[in-house]
């Protein structure tokens, strides 16, 4: 068994790397895991994690050997060391939680389950769905709208000086709340298609995104269901009435959108979904696990059990 970890150090609010790295060589002496079993490599630049991972299950699979790859980060780097190492079924991830996000753990466990790194190397490996679309693979969930347009920009304001973090996020959310919020999409779920004005739709394979927006609170990674939530216009008094409620997932209980909420936000469960606006000169934000881009057509697919995840023993 081969052990690699991958550690983003530009990922959360500080370069993780320097702790990170002696406590994995303690653990790994505690679990008498032999050095040349073990390694660790920093990420460089973007999308660095992916090319690390796909290097280290490569050299695993010529060897037929079984490799465990954690990425320690946040839900991007685990995106990529995940999407990474797919094609080898010898290879499975895990995630040490250092980034800002920290979603795909919300399924699980805490932040401490998580961070316990012996723990994480005598872990279990679980099979888990994965949704695929023309960017890529994601892991938890896909989105457009709102939420989509407040992540997209939040870069642009982080690079005004002193406008880091949280208040890049604020500052985002006042710019989209001023703007145009709604879309009027085609959706296709299924075989069903039906066109909506709507603030935002998510369609999810896990529960949270966003730093711990419970979007659809009962998705279960393995049941080879993908759960589409759809939140039609509203107008701002409402806007701000109903977010808290979609931040902690209380639209949501026993399969369905709570009663009095279901004239405003949908649940459709699916295994295949479209996206598009109903004018086709028009451009949507697009979320795949956290990475947005404006296009003007969305798709997603179930891929069953198609991912090996790994969990600390004590979940």
């Amino acid at each position: 068994m081969k052990y690699h970890f991958i550690i983003n150090p530009t990922a959360g609010k500080k370069d993780s790397s320097k702790v990170l790295i002696p406590q994995i060589h303690r653990a790994a002496e505690a679990l008498h895991i032999a050095r040349s079993d073990l390694s660790v490599q920093l990420t460089e630049y973007p999308a660095h994690a992916r090319l690390l991972a796909q290097e280290a299950v490569n050299s695993a699979a010529a060897k037929d050997e079984e490799i465990r790859l954690y990425a320690a980060g946040g839900d991007g780097t685990f995106n990529e060391v995940l999407t990474g190492s797919m094609h080898y079924k010898k290879a499975a991830v895990g995630l040490l939680p250092y980034g800002s996000g920290n979603d795909f753990i919300r399924n699980f466990g805490t932040m401490e389950d998580f961070c316990d790194i012996e723990d994480q190397l005598g872990g279990k490996v679980k099979e888990i769905d994965m949704i695929t679309t023309p960017d890529g693979y994601a892991a938890e969930i896909c989105s457009t709208g709102l939420d989509a347009k407040v992540a997209y920009g939040i870069p642009k304001f982080r690079r005004i000086p002193f406008c880091g973090g949280s208040i890049a996020y604020q500052l985002s959310i006042v710019e989209v709340l001023l703007g145009k919020k709604a879309v009027n999409l085609h959706i296709t779920i299924d075989e069903k298609e039906f066109d909506r004005s709507c603030l935002l739709v998510a369609v999810c394979n896990g529960s949270s995104y966003g730093g711990g927006f419970l979007a659809s609170p009962e998705s279960k990674l393995d049941d080879g269901v993908l759960d589409v939530i759809v939140v039609r216009r509203l107008s701002l008094p409402k806007i701000a009435k109903i977010l808290p409620l979609y931040q902690a997932g209380r639209h949501f209980a026993n399969g369905q959108i709570i009663p009095e909420l279901q004239d405003i936000i949908e649940y459709f469960p699916a295994h295949r979904v479209k996206i598009q606006p109903v004018d086709a000169n028009q451009k949507m934000i697009i979320n795949v696990d956290g990475e947005c881009s404006p296009g003007s057509m969305f798709s997603a697919e179930i891929v069953p059990l198609s991912a090996r995840v790994i969990l600390p023993g004590k979940i």
